[in-house]
Parts: C-alpha cells; sequence; structure tokens
C-alpha cells in the first residue's frame, strides 16, 4: 500500500519501534512504581529515560514535567479542564482541532467559560499576533494554539504568540501535534505553558500514546486513582507526573515511543522535513498540471507548512477522491479532518479535502503512484 495518511498516524513505524512493543509485551509485563521486582524497577527507569528523551527532544525544563497520555486529545482535555475556572475567557486560531474546540464548546454551552476566535493569517506574523491581542479581555487567561494545521499544513507563529502571552501574563497552550518530532519545537524558548502532542504521528511511537509537558504551573485533576506512591493517603499526590497519572500506564507503549523518540533524534528533524516536504513539495507540483485539481494556497514553502497537504478533484467529493485512491492501494484522508474551523478559514467547509501527508518513510515512488492515480480518475468518463 502506498500509505500516504501520516498525520492522522505514521506508518510504518520504525523496526525498533515495532521490536520494543514485541519485547515489551514479552519480558516487561509489569506495573511499575506498584512492584518491587527487578524488573519492574528497570522498566520504571526505562520509563523515565522516555521522559527525559521528550523533555530534551521539546525543550522542557525537567523530565518530571513530561506527563504520559493516551493521545493528544487526552492532553489537551487535561489543560482545559484542569486550568480554567468558571469565569474565564480563552482566545484560540482560527486552525484549531476539535481535541480543542469541542471541550470548549461545552464548557462555554454550560456557562463555564468564554472564548473567542482569532483569525490567522497565514505568513503574516504581525497580523495574526494583533488578531490574538485585540481580543484580549480582563480575564483572559491563555491562548490556545495549534502550532500547525492538520488539514493544511500551515505553521503558526507560536514563538511571537508565546511573546505575547508574556506579555499579558497568559498561560499558553500549544497544540504541537502536527508537529513534535517534525519542526523543532522549545516549549522554554517560545514560553509555552502546556504543550500537547501525540506520541504515534511524528514521534513514531504506537497508537495509545501522548505527551501533556507543563512549564510546572499546577493543574487541578480530571482523574483521581492510584499513582504507586503515598497510596496510604486518599489525596492525590500533588508532585508531576503522579499527580496526572492516575492507574495503569501503558508500559509497552512507552517503552517503545522511547524507540520512536530515538529514530527522530537519530535522523534529526532537520532532515526529516526537509524529506517530507521535499515530496509535498513534488506532489504540489506534479498535480498543479492537472486544470481539474483544486489547490487552496501557493506552493509549500519550508517553514510555512508542515508536510500536508490538501486539494479536491473538481466535479467529485473528496470521499469520492478517497474511495477511488483506495481502490488503487493509496491511503489518503478524506472529509473535515476533525478541523471545522480550518476548512471555514479556507472555503472548504461544505465539502472537505483529499489530504495527504508524508513520513521518514515515504518515497518519490510514492508520489508518483498518487499523482498516476488522480489523472486516471480525472480521465474517467461519465464520472465516478
Amino acid at each position: 500500500m502506498v500509505y500516504l495518511d501520516n498525520a492522522a498516524t505514521t506508518s510504518p513505524k520504525p523496526q525498533s519501534v515495532r521490536q520494543a512493543l514485541a519485547i515489551a509485551m514479552e519480558d516487561s509485563v509489569v506495573n511499575p512504581g506498584r512492584s518491587g521486582t527487578a524488573v519492574a524497577k528497570k522498566v520504571a527507569e526505562d520509563i523515565y529515560n522516555c521522559r527525559k528523551k521528550a523533555a530534551t527532544l521539546l525543550g522542557a525544563k525537567q523530565p518530571e514535567n513530561v506527563v504520559f497520555t493516551l493521545n493528544c486529545t487526552h492532553a489537551v482535555n487535561f489543560v482545559i479542564k484542569g486550568a480554567l475556572k468558571k469565569g474565564d475567557h480563552v482566545i484560540v486560531s482560527s486552525l484549531e482541532h476539535n481535541a480543542v474546540m469541542r471541550p470548549l464548546s461545552r464548557l462555554k454551552k454550560e456557562g463555564y467559560i468564554d472564548y473567542d476566535i482569532a483569525e490567522v493569517f497565514p505568513f503574516d506574523t504581525d497580523m495574526t499576533v494583533r488578531s490574538f491581542e485585540r481580543l484580549i479581555r480582563k480575564n483572559t487567561v491563555m491562548i490556545i494554539c495549534t502550532h500547525a494545521s492538520n488539514v493544511f499544513g500551515v505553521i503558526n507563529p507560536i514563538y511571537e504568540i508565546g511573546m505575547l502571552c508574556k506579555k499579558h501574563s497568559l498561560m499558553f497552550t500549544v497544540d504541537c501535534a502536527q508537529t513534535a518530532g517534525v519542526i523543532p519545537v522549545d516549549m522554554t524558548e517560545c514560553r509555552i505553558t502546556f504543550l500537547c502532542c501525540a506520541g504515534h504521528k511524528g514521534l513514531y511511537g504506537p497508537m495509545g500514546t501522548g505527551l501533556l509537558i507543563t512549564d510546572g504551573t499546577p493543574l487541578k485533576t480530571i482523574i483521581e486513582g492510584g499513582t504507586g506512591n503515598n497510596s496510604h493517603s486518599l489525596d492525590q499526590p500533588e508532585e508531576l507526573p503522579e499527580r496526572l497519572e492516575s492507574g495503569t500506564m501503558n508500559t509497552a507503549g512507552i517503552l517503545a515511543l522511547s524507540k520512536g523518540i530515538d529514530f527522530v533524534n537519530k535522523n534529526t528533524p532537520a532532515l526529516i522535513y526537509d524529506h517530507e516536504m521535499r515530496l509535498i513539495q513534488t506532489a504540489y507540483k506534479l498535480l498543479k498540471n492537472n486544470k481539474r485539481v483544486q489547490f487552496y494556497h501557493h506552493l509549500p514553502l519550508k517553514w510555512q507548512f508542515v508536510p500536508v497537504l490538501s486539494f479536491n478533484v473538481l466535479g467529485h467529493t473528496s470521499m469520492q477522491t478517497a474511495e477511488f485512491l483506495s481502490k488503487n492501494n493509496i491511503a489518503v484522508r478524506a472529509g473535515y479532518h476533525c478541523a471545522p474551523l480550518a476548512h471555514k478559514m479556507f472555503g472548504t467547509d461544505s465539502f472537505g479535502t483529499v489530504r495527504i501527508s508524508t513520513s521518514a518513510f515515504s518515497v518519490e515512488n510514492d508520489i508518483k503512484k498518487l499523482v498516476y492515480a488522480v489523472n486516471k480518475f480525472v480521465s474517467l468518463k461519465n464520472n465516478y
């Protein structure tokens, strides 16, 4: 299969990740923090090492601030429901995923908080920052911003938005689902309070892994339970990461994620990004030759986009195009990508798009097969 749906989850996973997952299920079926065996202690050390790797890669102050979650959505919900209090106001970007918008929408409907949407001006940092700043109120406490759109790949200026948050003493939450492991992210440099990301995308870990990294700002808990320490107390621990890691952890997934981070570090995000963007640019240039293919922005340029590209075939729905590609053994994503705000911003909210996304394992022949199949689809008579 030609797999071009890496924005959803990267596939294939590195061999080292697959091996680590299999070995963990065979040799590390223990509960770290709940057992004093030598194996449990070794697993606890390995989990801590994964925290250290993530902290170094993403600019966290210390490994203890790295909290393992099920996915990026899980991490975002921890932040929104743990940091906000009644009467607070939040500002989000016009590119946000439903991982952000649905919990905020529910809290707003319940009269708990309010939020406004700042229009993003792609490739104009000053206008984008001003768009956020003019929405700040006396009760504004947080800006939540995706680092890059999961639909159109547009990168937001998180450094400048972080400086804006510092200026107004606001918490800053960044959704790095599409950027962690792909382009440099330094939460300390960008004044990020809470960084949320998936383990199964650009970090090449298995599904069921995610990260919430904090700068130490306290969060109320939304899940309480056993943490393996202070078990004599009925109060949830105050210290991180235990405060936010109740219950049995995804040990095998975390050990495999650790190998995924190793893979990223060995190949370097810079080289991976160059490779993936070169393929995306090739796809854009080749598909642009077909007048029936519709794009919604100019050629994706480095540091303006991550390797994600959306398009449509005129006269066909995105689902029809994706179905045809699937029958030709090409995996893409069609529809609204859980991001209606982004589609509204780019004018595709009534029909969605076909999305392709590359990984370190994608090759030029994958793009050639995609282009061939799209051109074949366009040439079919009597419509598809």
